[in-house]
């Protein structure tokens, strides 16, 4: 009797067991989440999701906790034909690929993004085209980072690896096992700054905000500061007043031990502080700035009386050679009216004589 295997699903053992199986980390950097959603904000009215390509970093995989560094990304074009058949313009992926990596020669391909949370067919095709050997990150697993941007709705992000499905060879192509990875935003100080600038306008209407200077981000800097030893404060004393069910007691100690390093002064004795501090700091200024003048003032008349000592002496040394010159020419006259007057004496007398 003859037995039907139709109805039964062959898997396969993936071939990347050993990259799949090691741990295995998204690190996503805001601005490429940001190309992400400027991306979804400009596509068409008729396009229900946008995809593109991401670059980054990789890890040294031989270590324990492998990490992929998002750093920026760029939109790819993509159509549904009548077939529904997708249609990517891959030629232009390639070209822009090759000018990324052109520009930014640390970079590298890492996979690709989608501003929507569905894993179907399409996603496969596309995540098989990412992972392949040809033009794709082989041997390494390519990302998939879905970033849902429904309107009115929270973003949500997800971070997927594959891992090939052993089916027929006509379903290779489209058929995927996407595995979910963790993922975080990560962002350096000048990225919170920036950040920090940009959520303050989500609460305005016209979502808009003004920079802040530097005397005013450190005045907000100090705010949140003090808000944070607040909040810390509170839970330290609720736990002393036994009023938080089953606290930790080591962190509670650890908070205290931090707490106790901060100085108990009266704000306005801080302000008091920080304003003489401010106008010593002025002071000093001033000081060095008038040093520096006098200093200055100093050598340029020590240059005058330079100038002026070596115009007399020139002066006075012209004067001198002048002089001399002058006596010289009187005494050679004198000379030639005496040698004159003596060729005038031993000439022998003159005499006359008539014809």
């Amino acid at each position: 009797m003859a037995t039907d295997t139709n109805g039964y699903l062959h898997l396969t053992r993936p071939v990347t067991a050993g990259a799949l199986t090691s741990a295995f980390t998204v690190s996503i950097q805001p601005a490429a989440l940001f190309s992400i959603l400027d991306h979804s904000q400009r596509r068409p009215s008729d396009q229900e999701r946008v995809i593109g390509t991401l670059l980054g970093t990789r890890s040294d995989d031989s270590s324990s906790d492998a990490t992929v560094t998002i750093h920026s990304a760029f939109a790819v074009g993509h159509t549904l034909n009548s077939q529904d058949e997708l249609e990517v313009d891959i030629e232009y992926q390639k070209a822009m690929l090759a000018l990324h990596l052109r520009s930014n020669p640390k970079e590298i391909l890492v996979g690709w993004y989608a501003t929507d949370s569905t894993l179907d067919v399409y996603s496969a095709l596309i995540q098989n085209h990412y992972s392949s050997p040809q033009d794709g990150t082989y041997p390494h697993p390519a990302v998939h980072l879905s970033v849902g941007c429904k309107p009115g709705q929270d973003i949500e992000i997800h971070a997927y690896i594959s891992s090939p499905v052993g089916v027929t060879a006509e379903r290779a192509a489209d058929s995927a096992a996407f595995i979910p990875v963790p993922w975080s935003i990560s962002y350096s100080d000048s990225d919170l700054a920036a950040l920090s600038s940009i959520s303050a306008a989500k609460d305005v209407e016209s979502r808009t905000t003004t920079i802040l200077t530097e005397i005013e981000q450190l005045e907000k800097s100090l705010e949140d500061t003090l808000s944070l030893l607040h909040r810390v404060s509170v839970y330290v004393e609720s736990i002393l007043d036994e009023e938080v069910e089953n606290p930790s007691t080591a962190l509670g100690q650890y908070l205290l031990n931090t707490l106790a390093l901060a100085p108990k002064v009266d704000p306005a004795e801080i302000e008091k502080d920080f304003n003489n501090h401010i106008q010593d700091v002025l002071t000093v200024s001033y000081l060095a700035n008038t040093i520096r003048t006098q200093m200055d003032l100093s050598n340029r008349l020590a240059l005058a009386q330079l100038t002026i000592g070596r115009g007399t002496e020139g002066a006075a040394a012209s004067g001198s050679t002048a002089a001399a010159g002058a006596g010289n020419e009187n005494k050679g006259n004198r000379d030639h009216h005496s040698k004159a007057r003596l060729r005038a004496e031993g000439a022998p007398p003159l005499t006359a004589v008539v014809l």
